[in-house]
């Protein structure tokens, strides 16, 4: 929930960076295993992170058509036809 609040409440880039480093120095001292993915994540990409704070933007759509595309690949269990797998991906989602 406190992530989230970041999120939605903080319109400055700097002050951004300064709560989100409190909040990932709050997760590792605490030891609550469930989130050290996330927290070992947030140091390597501050940089593309803080970015949403300039427009306010994810990249959300682009990781759910990567998602499709993916689901789509595996239904044929693999491409063996380059050409006409962009063909069909064209007439599926354009």
């Amino acid at each position: 929930m406190s992530l989230s609040h970041i999120f939605e409440n903080t319109n400055d880039k700097l002050y951004g960076l300064a709560r989100l480093a409190k909040w990932h120095e709050k997760v590792r001292q605490s030891g609550f295993k469930a989130f050290n993915t996330v927290a070992r994540s947030i140091p390597n990409h501050y940089e593309t992170i803080l970015n949403y704070f300039d427009n306010r933007s994810t990249n959300a759509s682009a990781e759910s058509f990567n998602a499709k595309i993916k689901a789509f690949r595996s239904q044929f269990r693999g491409v063996r036809n380059i050409e006409f797998f962009l063909y069909r991906l064209i007439q599926l989602y354009a």
